[in-house]
């Protein structure tokens, strides 16, 4: 797999049926490695060692619905007290983010209502925070750090 912009993390992968899976520390299971899932799982393991949030806040792929469309989301992460602290998207690296992505997310946030945002296809790594007094979102350099 490509090299992503993300320090280096240590990956279980197991190799079924001419197809490699990679151990995905929040839901427990290996999936299948494609070029997103790379990306997902770097990106989980930059909030968890980077970012310093425990693993019991992060959730991974969940369904939700959006104007009658069952979507998904990549990561979210929630606050203590159970409301949304960051949306993460993942894109695969080969995927442009462009105006659209920022839609996409910005359209799971008016169910989800996070206080922040990242995108990410393990090139570039967007953030921003939410105004939702303004109903608009500032970029940020980082997210901040976790502080329980």
């Amino acid at each position: 797999m490509q090299a992503l912009n993300f320090p280096q993390y240590s990956f279980r992968f197991k190799n079924k049926e001419n197809k490699v899976s990679i151990f995905d520390a929040i839901r427990k299971k290996f999936v299948i490695l494609q070029p997103e899932e790379w990306v997902r799982q770097h990106c989980i393991q930059y909030l968890i060692e980077e970012k310093k949030f425990p693993k019991s806040l992060i959730n991974v792929e969940k369904e939700l619905t959006i104007n009658g469309l069952k979507k998904r989301y990549d990561i979210v992460v929630f606050n203590p007290n159970g409301s949304i602290h960051l949306i993460v998207e993942c894109k695969a690296p080969s995927i442009s983010i462009n105006q659209s992505t920022f839609d996409q997310i910005a359209r799971y946030n008016l169910k989800l209502n996070a206080t922040y945002l990242m995108v990410t296809n393990g090139l570039n790594h967007y953030f921003c925070q939410m105004d939702f007094e303004n109903s608009r979102y500032q970029f940020l350099k980082n997210i901040p750090d976790y502080t329980p």
